[in-house]
């Protein structure tokens, strides 16, 4: 997977050279905006970080603060995403999503079903150093039910290596027999079986599962759960099958139809440009009738659109 992102490292990086390039964009009257965006979708995180610290001590200012004074809106928020290193932005994202009037569940269904186990291990330590709180605490306070036990499952970070053949078809007759089976759904079996087996492991119970019962198992979970439950057991068997192609599903939705969740497609455009978004791309390009590029371009305006298409990195017409 490694280097399927659209944003690399800029060869002959110089971070004081940018960080000047940067305070010249700002200063005076009126912003360089077009300067920003290009410089900064054409470094990688790690090139930015020093680009903050260069400026910090050519100039005895924060890079992120006088960012923020000078530009607005949604481009603000995308520029202000770019500049946080991964692991603060995942960080930073779960606690606004937890903190505040009323949760934004999809921010944790989102985060917690697609990262690694290594990802959402150093999610849990910066959260603590952050916050001073345990993220698990304050998910568990803010939720409740099966979902809630499934996200604390999701941030054990324990899932199995591997596959284990030998569970494989008990496996998938314990989720016909938790749910088209019976009357009435054993939840806790699916939360235990989606939640602590390797994806590789689950893409085989799925074969198996769909031919015992003559169903996909996102049939099943769409007809045996409901709410928040059914949106992250979903999520985990999507990104169980393939990551790209649910975070493809994830900005085909955020722009469809009247109105554009900005905050979806921030998140996913930024913590995903250095890893695997060239395959979000082709993905996206396979399941819907457009590419990613057109609708960006058709759905978004102005500096914004301009840095998001950059991020993007190519049509895929």
């Amino acid at each position: 997977m490694a280097g399927r992102g659209t944003v690399k490292a800029q060869s002959g990086f110089n971070a004081n050279n940018d960080a000047e390039t940067l305070f010249k964009a700002m200063k005076g009257l009126g912003t360089d905006e077009a300067t920003i965006l290009q410089l900064l979708t054409a470094r990688s995180n790690a090139q930015r970080q020093q680009i903050k610290a260069a400026y910090k001590t050519l100039h005895g200012k924060d890079l992120v603060n006088d960012l923020k004074s000078e530009l607005g809106g949604k481009f603000e928020s995308l520029i202000v995403a770019l500049m946080a290193t991964p692991v603060m932005f995942d960080v930073t994202s779960l606690r606004n999503a937890i903190k505040g009037a009323g949760t934004k569940e999809n921010v944790l269904i989102e985060i917690l079903a697609s990262r690694t186990q290594n990802e959402i291990r150093e999610i849990i330590k910066t959260y603590k150093q952050e916050y001073g709180h345990d993220l698990e605490k304050d998910v568990t306070g803010d939720t409740s039910g099966h979902f809630k036990n499934m996200l604390v499952i999701l941030l054990q970070a324990s899932r199995q290596q591997g596959v284990q053949e030998g569970n494989i078809q008990s496996d998938a007759q314990a989720l016909f027999d938790a749910g088209e089976k019976k009357f009435g759904t054993d939840e806790d079996q699916f939360i235990t079986i989606l939640g602590n087996r390797s994806a590789e492991h689950l893409r085989r119970v799925f074969d198996a599962y769909m031919k015992l019962s003559g169903y996909q198992i996102e049939e099943s979970i769409q007809r045996e759960t409901s709410g928040h439950l059914r949106d992250v057991l979903l999520a985990v068997v999507k990104c169980a099958r393939s990551v790209p192609a649910y975070f493809a599903e994830c900005l085909y939705k955020s722009m469809k139809g009247a109105g554009t969740d900005d905050a979806t497609l921030i998140r996913i455009m930024v913590s995903r440009s250095e890893i695997d978004l060239l395959d979000i791309r082709a993905e996206f390009r396979k399941s819907f009738a457009t590419s990613l590029h057109n609708m960006i371009k058709n759905d978004t305006s102005g500096d914004y659109r301009k840095t998001l298409l950059l991020l993007c990195g190519g049509d895929d017409a």
